[in-house]
């Protein structure tokens, strides 16, 4: 079945008749230039073996295309007067999946409903990747990306509309204002891309802020090069509270109870860091260095202490 228009007029009726107004505490602002919907769908490469992640469902135009391309689709909304309308619309589809929760289990995990979905669709074949392709409300953006990241499995690829001011930290460089711990999260493990700007005038309501499709691909090769991936995204977290003060004073609070102040000049001296170095100024690879060093000489404190 061809997939539903989506213009400023469309979402006003079908909303209307729906007896919904649109919640803004939710992100629910809708895309309405139908090129750049096709342009996400094109960008994400949805093959006919996909299985599909859908984080807003919406009024399902957008899972209507992403079920015309994949294998299974599951859909995620929270809203249940969002979910109703979007059902009218999806019934003609048998690879839709709808979840009427929230993605979040809580600020730090994917809820395992959602995850289990997933993966009861992956598990039907061997060949199948995971994307996740979607219109994201802007306040899950950063927990949902960041805990998909350390799932098992992860996706294999996540493009996604996010504010542009999350696109732009996720991308930054080592030294911008952007530049922090979620730009070392994602750049650790994954190559990212901004692939459009979006201004307001494209969603309906229109937010208040620009938007961005971004296209993030976690690298397996990136991932194999940690033996503790959840220290190591706390760590770097801790790296980044108190980014503009100097390297040893934040190593000192985030290691107190592991690392005494000599332990951390170790560190420092090991890793070739000034007494005036920061958080803000080192690259992804130096972090990561950092990490190991630091673990190495937490192992070699507890050795040493018969633990």
């Amino acid at each position: 079945m061809p997939s539903p228009r989506q213009t400023v007029t469309i979402v006003q009726q079908k909303l209307a008749e729906a007896g919904v107004t649109p919640d803004a505490r939710r992100g629910q602002n809708f895309l309405v230039d139908l090129n750049l919907l096709e342009l996400l769908v094109r960008e994400a490469d949805i093959q006919s073996d996909d299985v599909v992640l859908e984080v807003g469902t919406g009024t399902g135009a957008l899972t209507c295309q992403l079920a015309e391309r994949a294998a299974a689709v599951v859909t995620v909304e929270v809203d249940s007067r969002m979910q109703q309308l979007a059902r009218d619309i999806l019934f003609g589809f048998s690879n839709v999946t709808m979840l009427h929760q929230d993605v979040l289990r809580n600020k730090n995990n994917i809820h395992p409903a959602v995850v289990e979905t997933v993966q009861a669709k992956l598990e039907e074949t061997s060949a199948r990747r995971w994307l996740l392709v979607a219109n994201l409300p802007y306040a899950i953006a950063t927990p949902l990306i960041s805990n998909l990241l350390l799932t098992v499995p992860t996706p294999d690829a996540m493009t996604v509309t996010i504010q542009k001011e999350l696109a732009d930290r996720m991308t930054a460089s080592p030294g911008t204002k952007d530049y922090s711990a979620l730009s070392v999260w994602v750049q650790s493990l994954c190559e990212s891309r901004i692939v459009r700007v979006l201004p307001p005038s494209v969603f309906w309501p229109r937010p208040k802020v620009h938007s961005a499709f971004i296209q993030i691909v976690p690298q397996p090769t990136l991932r194999a090069g940690f033996s503790d991936l959840k220290g190591y995204h706390e760590f770097v977290r801790s790296l980044f509270f108190h980014r503009r003060k100097f390297m040893r004073s934040v190593l000192v609070a985030a290691m107190k109870h592991q690392l005494t102040k000599a332990d951390v000049d170790e560190v420092m001296q090991e890793m070739g860091f000034g007494p005036d170095t920061r958080s803000e100024q080192l690259t992804v690879d130096q972090i990561h260095k950092l990490f190991d060093c630091v673990t190495a000489a937490i192992a070699r404190t507890v050795a040493e202490n018969g633990g």
